[in-house]
């Protein structure tokens, strides 16, 4: 009887812990906090990337922050938090894999001292397989992506931290039922670095999976991974309700 009275306790609070750091949603209720004079840091590859002009530095500048989700989140930032005197810097590159990310962090992420990070990578960790240009696995994957956090961790002990999901949308172009199920081992990768580091974690592919009742994939991305004007309000959108 005490044996299993233990057992029911242990349960419910494991129970308790992992209602506490998730929704149904799969959003972290841990949430970042935004305090005055933050800086926010968007990483990733080309959907962070989103065509940023690479020679503006400077917070908050149009150009510097691209065409994309960050762009957008940025702008719906700054005018909700206009008195904290925000700097919101986009660093994604095309391409990008996490080795990549690693090569340039010191510079682009570590020297900027972000409050918030935010990542978005992984999808070119399984599409440069498909072509031939990359060597690696989920596994591979993973612990390259919790050394760099890690290390990040250790510079930046109060950083607050956003994992997204890598995504993609089948029968658009260059996306195809090929890409599953290994995609997927990519993706529960992502979200096990969020729950590690107790990160709040954007599942980008149930957000676009569930918008696929309202329009097709063509609608919210032009081959399956880079977003349309839509898919990339629909990224901001979500990000913003991943902050307090």
């Amino acid at each position: 009887m005490e044996n299993k009275r233990r057992a029911f306790i242990k349960t419910a609070m494991i129970g308790a812990i992992s209602t506490s750091l998730y929704t149904p949603e799969g959003h972290s209720l841990l949430k970042p906090r935004i305090q005055s004079g933050a800086t926010i840091l968007f990483q990733g590859d080309s959907i962070t990337d989103a065509s940023r002009k690479r020679s503006s530095e400077e917070a908050n500048m149009p150009d510097g922050l691209g065409n994309g989700y960050a762009f957008l989140a940025a702008g719906k930032i700054l005018n909700r938090h206009a008195s904290k005197g925000l700097k919101i810097y986009n660093r994604g590159i095309s391409g990008n894999k996490v080795p990549q990310l690693m090569e340039r962090w010191q510079e682009d992420c570590l020297a900027i001292k972000p409050d918030i990070l935010s990542i978005l990578i992984g999808i070119n960790d399984y599409w440069h397989k498909r072509n031939g240009n990359y060597q690696g696995s989920p596994e591979e994957f993973y612990e390259q992506y919790i050394e760099l956090i890690e290390s990040t961790k250790a510079e930046l002990p109060n950083l607050q931290l956003i994992i997204g999901e890598p995504f993609a949308l089948k029968d658009v172009k260059a996306v195809d039922q090929s890409w599953f199920p290994e995609l997927e081992r990519y993706q529960k990768a992502t979200e096990r670095v969020a729950e590690r580091f107790g990160a709040t974690f954007i599942p980008y592919q149930k957000i676009f999976t569930k918008a696929l009742a309202t329009a097709p994939g063509s609608y919210w991305t032009t081959d399956g991974i880079h977003t349309t004007l839509a898919g990339s309000e629909l990224m901001a959108e979500a990000w913003v309700k991943a902050l307090k």
